[in-house]
């Protein structure tokens, strides 16, 4: 998506601020208005965010609608709740895997294949994909994670960092630097560097 964007903003700056805005929010572009779901989205908020005037929002907005491609991509955008943030407050896990570059797909499937053989209930998966850069994969799940998972899933091809956050506060409950995760509710015993 972030290509399509570069190519037909390419030579407009400030509007493909806008553009990217609206992407990254899933606001959609219909009848010449904003909006997030079915509610309508006032220009000079979307032009404060993006850093620009509400002409150049305006602009924007007749550009998309003008080129089919755009106005057919951004007339379907919607908007997807993010549990993880909420997670810790309902007494859930979120666990965030970076996923390198041309591994995402493969690196996926082994976690949520992972996740499956522990019984874990998952809640919500988000995932990205960007052009540069690592990938990353957010996991809400229901309950907390079982700590034995944690180094099978640092195991498979691809994975990056890993990071667990949960709801506990016990914070004699840390857990090493050696597997990268900043917390867990059940601390596993040090591992001596070999």
């Amino acid at each position: 998506m972030l290509l399509i964007i570069e190519h037909y903003f390419r030579s407009y700056t400030a509007r493909k601020k806008v553009a990217e805005v609206l992407y990254k929010n899933g606001l959609s572009v219909r009848n010449s208005k904003i909006y997030s779901g079915e509610v309508e989205i006032p220009i000079s908020s979307i032009a404060s965010v993006a850093g620009v005037n509400r002409k150049i929002v305006y602009h924007t907005i007749e550009f998309i609608e003008k080129n089919y491609p755009l106005k057919v991509i951004f007339e379907k955008m919607y908007p997807a709740p993010n549990l993880s943030e909420i997670a810790p407050e309902m007494g859930w896990d979120v666990l965030e895997i970076e996923i390198k570059r041309g591994k995402f797909a493969c690196t996926i499937g082994k976690v949520i294949s992972a996740l499956f053989d522990y019984k874990c209930h998952i809640r919500q998966v988000l995932g990205e994909e960007p052009i540069t850069g690592t990938g990353r994969l957010t996991i809400v799940l229901e309950g907390t994670i079982p700590v034995d998972i944690i180094s099978q899933i640092r195991e498979v091809k691809g994975v990056g960092a890993i990071s667990l956050h949960t709801s506990q506060t016990d914070m004699d409950k840390l857990v090493c630097n050696f597997c990268e995760v900043k917390y867990c509710p059940r601390r596993v015993p040090d591992v001596e560097a070999v």
